[in-house]
């Protein structure tokens, strides 16, 4: 999961501290979500989907559909 959501912030042409000033977090932080040092809260996940208009399971990799789900 944790090179996915490099990956979407790269296509976003985001670096760290702008991804994590978005999140309300430190850059810091946000760089242990993505060598995957730390687990990413749930909270965080859903903002990060929602950020993204993607869907959690994607994030996690449950499923390689990016499209968001209808009706969330």
């Amino acid at each position: 999961m944790y090179h996915r959501i490099r990956d979407l912030r790269e296509d976003r042409d985001l670096n760290q501290t702008q991804l994590a000033g978005i999140l309300g977090m430190s850059q810091t932080g946000y760089s242990k979500y993505e060598t995957g040092e730390n687990d990413i809260p749930t909270a965080v996940l859903i903002k990060l989907a929602r950020f993204y208009d993607t869907s959690v399971d994607y994030l996690l990799g449950e499923t390689n559909v990016r499209k968001r789900y209808p009706g969330t």
